[in-house]
C-alpha cells in the first residue's frame, strides 16, 4: 500500500528523511509554513506594526519566502514591500523580474526594484569584464547586492528586511567563514546577536531552519512559477564546492545540515561580541565595518573609483 501522511491519513507527497515523517502536500506545505512562523516568533524577527521587506530574486526561495510572510502576517497592521536587485545579467535577470513583479502584483504587494547600473555605474556583466584580480564573480555580485538591498529597504522606508537565506546557506557560509579564518564575520549569524545593521534596518532570515530541499518542494506544491535556470557565474566561488561537501554529508547521514547550523548558532553568538565597530568610508560615506568599505575596494577592482 502507499505510504500515507502522518498527520491526516492522506496520500504521502514527501518523506522526510532526518525525522521519518511522511506529509501530504497539504500538511506539508503546512508544516514549512507553521517552521517559519516558529522561527521567526523565536527570534523575534517581527513586530506588529513593521513594515517588512522582502528580497525576492525570482527563484524559488524567494517567492516563496514572500508568499509565505504574505500569508503568516496577514493582519500584524504593517506593509510588506517585495525588493528587487537588478544586477544586469543579460538573459538572465529579464526573467527573473518577470516572475518577482507577477508573484508581487498576485499579492497585492508593492515592488521596488534597484540596479547595480543606477547604484555603481556598471553592470554585473561588464564589471566582470573589468576586473582585474583574481576576486571572484560571487564576491564582487555578493558585496554590491548587499549594499543594494540595503539602500533599497531605506528607500522603502521598510523596519525589517527579510532575506530567503535557507538552512544550507547559512550553514555554507558558516564553513565558508572558518576556512577563511574569519571569526568575525560568523558573529553575524546568530538572529539573536543581530538587533539591527549598518543601515539601521535589521535583516532576518525566517527560512534558515528550512532545508533547501524543501522550499523546492514547498514552491512545487504551491504551484509557483519561479526561474530554474541558476545565475551564469554560480560555480566560480568556494560555495559551490562547500555545497556538494555538504549535500554528500547530508545524504550520507540524514540531518547533519541542521546539527551544523545549531553549532554555527552556538559559536557565532561566542563570536558576536568580536563583531567589529561601524565606521562611515572616507570614499562614498556609507557605514561599513571597514574603511575604505567593501563596495569601493570592489569598484576599485572592476577599474571604477567613485559611486
Amino acid at each position: 500500500m502507499p505510504a500515507k501522511c502522518d498527520r491526516c491519513e492522506n496520500p504521502s507527497f514527501y518523506r522526510r528523511s532526518y525525522s521519518g515523517e511522511s506529509l501530504c502536500t497539504s500538511c506539508f506545505q503546512e508544516s514549512i509554513e507553521e517552521k517559519v512562523k516558529r522561527t521567526a516568533s523565536r527570534y523575534e524577527m517581527f513586530r506588529h506594526g513593521h513594515s517588512i521587506g522582502v528580497a525576492v530574486s525570482g527563484g524559488k526561495d524567494s517567492l516563496s519566502l514572500l508568499r509565505i510572510l504574505a500569508r503568516i502576517t496577514r493582519g500584524h497592521g504593517g506593509e510588506l514591500v517585495a525588493i528587487t536587485v537588478d544586477e544586469g545579467i543579460a538573459g538572465y535577470r529579464e526573467e527573473s523580474l518577470e516572475f518577482a513583479s507577477e508573484m508581487a502584483r498576485q499579492l497585492g504587494v508593492s515592488h521596488y526594484v534597484i540596479s547595480y547600473k543606477e547604484l555603481y555605474g556598471t553592470t554585473l556583466d561588464d564589471a566582470l569584464k573589468l576586473r582585474r584580480d583574481k576576486l571572484s564573480s560571487c564576491a564582487i555580485c555578493g558585496t554590491f547586492r548587499r549594499r543594494a538591498i540595503d539602500v533599497a529597504a531605506v528607500r522603502a522606508g521598510v523596519d525589517v528586511l527579510a532575506t530567503a537565506h535557507n538552512l544550507d546557506d547559512i550553514v555554507q557560509t558558516f564553513l565558508i567563514n572558518l576556512l577563511n579564518g574569519d571569526l568575525k564575520r560568523i558573529g553575524w549569524l546568530n538572529p539573536s546577536a543581530v538587533k539591527g545593521g549598518a543601515f539601521g534596518v535589521r535583516r532576518v532570515h525566517p527560512f534558515m531552519e528550512v532545508y533547501e530541499k524543501e522550499i523546492a518542494l514547498y514552491a512545487f506544491a504551491a504551484g509557483l512559477n519561479f526561474q530554474s535556470v541558476p545565475c551564469p557565474y554560480m560555480d566560480e566561488g568556494i560555495r559551490a564546492s562547500v555545497r556538494s561537501y555538504l549535500n554528500r554529508l547530508e545524504d550520507e547521514h540524514p540531518g547533519v545540515k541542521y546539527t551544523l547550523l545549531k553549532s554555527a548558532l552556538e559559536l557565532s553568538a561566542m563570536a558576536a561580541s568580536r563583531r567589529p565597530d561601524i565606521v562611515k568610508c572616507s570614499k562614498c560615506g556609507f557605514p561599513s565595518t571597514s574603511d575604505p568599505c567593501s563596495v569601493c575596494a570592489v569598484l576599485e577592482v572592476v577599474g571604477r573609483t567613485t559611486l
